[in-house]
């Protein structure tokens, strides 16, 4: 009998999005945005399974049907309340603990997630990792684990910010929760590379061009942005939203 935690990489995904609707959907490098993150999750080691966790929306029936091409299984849910979608494939799938990876993310390395994983299965007392509380990758790079337990725990609380983030309640100031950081030396975090804005699909759009449709590489990506302060000022002006925003 296998005693190991399981783990699950669950990618949150809509096609409803403010600045830049069906995003997720949108070509990139000759493959959907979704679909980069998907395989990104399946080469990750140490992940058993993945999951879509999507809405209960009609127009999210199209993340259903690439879905079912790409043979990942999907839960759908609230589209507002994200937790609740975290919170229903953890209980479809049975995880210990879920990689959280968002749709709109198509540069995700692969190696990152897995590391972030291999910190986690190591010291299993540990509520959530990540790299995201001592930023040091680009925006769009980002990897966050949390356990079973503590998103349970996190339930508990109503204010839509925290529905909305999933994992907010856990890393706010003052959480009861055991935590571990990731970073990397040099900071490369004034970068952005996810996708949110047409200013964010063009600047995507050229990092493919210079770094092909294969696997992503996070220093690959810091590279050509460090080389080209043209494509880096393509979406350099563009703000991320507030936590509180949603």
């Amino acid at each position: 009998m296998n005693s190991q935690p399981k783990v699950v990489a669950v990618i949150q995904a809509r096609v409803g999005s403010s600045r830049l609707p069906s995003k997720v959907l949108r070509a990139l490098g000759g493959k959907p945005v979704l679909q980069w993150v998907v395989e990104a999750a399946q080469r990750a080691k140490g992940i058993d399974q993945v999951v879509i966790a999507t809405s209960t929306e009609s127009g999210d029936d199209a993340i259903l049907e690439l879905a079912d091409g790409l043979g990942v299984e999907v839960v759908r849910g609230s589209e507002d309340d994200v937790l609740s979608r975290f919170l229903l494939a953890i209980e479809q799938t049975s995880a210990d603990a879920v990689v959280r990876l968002t749709a709109d993310c198509p540069l995700l390395d692969s190696t990152v997630i897995s590391q972030v994983v291999s910190l986690w299965r190591q010291d299993p007392v540990t509520d959530y990792v990540s790299t995201t509380q001592v930023r040091s990758l680009p925006r769009g790079l980002d990897v966050e684990l949390a356990t079973a337990k503590a998103l349970r725990q996190a339930d508990e609380r109503t204010e839509p910010h925290h529905r909305a983030h999933v994992t907010s309640a856990l890393y706010e100031e003052g959480a009861p929760y055991a935590r571990a950081a990731l970073s990397f030396v040099p900071r490369s975090d004034h970068y952005r590379a996810t996708l949110d804005t047409p200013e964010d699909a063009e600047l995507l759009d050229a990092l493919v061009a210079e770094l092909g449709s294969g696997e992503p590489v996070w220093r690959d990506v810091v590279a050509v942005l460090d080389a080209r302060p043209d494509i880096v000022a393509l979406n350099a002006h563009i703000e991320q939203k507030a936590l509180t925003e949603g």
